[in-house]
């Protein structure tokens, strides 16, 4: 050896892989379903007409089976369990899960502690259309058929793509891309205003749409969304580890392998058709996004494999639950659900500003 050698320096140099994110447990997935079935079963057995919960297992049971188990209820008192709780249960559940797991999707893919369903105008777009279709008297249809939602969810699609438009002319970064989704905002809530103050006769409507609701006329309403929460779903969950690896740097993620770009695009367009479908149905309801996936972070841990399934269940149960305060609180009165949905978020916003930067992210 040369004098002037260091001992191993002709060593290959390791590089130290990424320490892997814990997979999704058997008590967190088991305390996720608990979760939502304690909303159900409250779901539908409180309200008005207090019903015992084994009476409405039974009509459950039988209306769904078709085993003609006797549940002991007349059939005014079934009829409130079969067509009026269940798909306003149902429909609470698909929203909550949606919302929840947009929103997820959504920090995960910015980096982002405090985005959610709403970061790229997705409730400015759909705002702006439901105001439109109530301002022309077109809210006369049923489910799908109703030109409201649609109009809310075309909306709600222009605004992304706008965003997305507005971001790719400003350098195609995560950073122009909020900022452009910000913009976009903006815009059309002051083209909603516009409409909202030259149709003042429709004000009451329009903002008892925009304060959220999760109230049905049947099954139409889960029915149309339960298909885009399955394909949003689907697309978020397949890029869960991707998105473990795209919270460390686009760089970093590069070098690993992953295209961030093509993650991140991917994820955001299932997220805010998701999103987008969520919110024709549902109105503005807020801070569902945010409180559900920093709750379950902070419960079980901060990797993808855990938060995105996580956020499915207990954003389903938050939404139950919030349904039933909604409707319980100043019964006979129903408060909008996005006033219940407020008053929780808005605080939860301080713990997070507090511990993102520590035990959140």
């Amino acid at each position: 050896m040369a004098p002037d050698a260091t001992p191993g320096a002709d060593a290959p140099t390791v590089t130290r892989p990424l320490p892997r994110p814990a997979g999704l447990t058997p008590g967190a997935l088991a305390a996720g379903v608990v979760a939502v079935v304690a909303a159900v079963a409250a779901g539908l057995t409180i309200g008005p007409v207090d019903i015992a919960p084994h009476r409405v297992f039974l009509e459950l049971v039988d209306h769904l089976t078709g085993l003609h188990v006797d549940s002991g209820l007349d059939a005014g008192t079934a009829a409130i369990v079969t067509e009026i709780r269940l798909p306003r249960v149902v429909l609470g559940l698909l929203v909550g899960a949606t919302l929840s797991l947009t929103g997820a999707a959504y920090q995960g893919a910015f980096r982002n502690p405090l985005a959610d369903p709403y970061l790229l105008g997705i409730a400015a777009g759909a705002g702006l259309g439901a105001t439109v279709a109530l301002t022309a008297d077109l809210g006369d249809g049923v489910g799908w058929a109703d030109p409201v939602p649609l109009a809310a969810f075309a909306g709600a699609l222009v605004a992304v793509a706008a965003s997305y438009l507005l971001g790719h002319l400003g350098g195609r970064s995560t950073v122009s891309l909020i900022l452009a989704g910000v913009a976009v905002a903006s815009f059309l809530t002051a083209c909603q205003t516009y409409v909202l103050q030259s149709n003042t006769d429709v004000i009451r409507e329009i903002y008892a749409w925009i304060l959220g609701r999760v109230a049905t006329s049947g099954w139409s309403e889960p029915a149309l969304l339960a298909p885009y929460f399955v394909l949003t779903a689907a697309v978020v969950l397949r890029h869960r580890r991707a998105l473990d690896v795209l919270a460390v740097s686009d760089e970093e993620a590069a070098a690993l392998g992953l295209d961030p770009r093509r993650v991140r695009l991917t994820v955001v367009v299932a997220a805010s058709l998701g999103a987008a479908a969520a919110v024709s149905v549902s109105g503005l309801i807020g801070f569902v996004g945010i409180i559900v996936p920093h709750t379950v972070r902070l419960a079980f841990g901060a990797g993808h494999r855990r938060v995105l399934p996580l956020s499915i269940l207990f954003g389903a149960a938050f939404m139950v639950a919030a349904d039933l305060a909604a409707r319980t609180l100043l019964a006979p009165t129903e408060l909008p659900i996005g006033v219940v949905t407020a008053f929780l978020g808005a605080p939860f916003f301080v713990l997070v500003m507090r511990t993102s930067r520590r035990e959140i992210w």
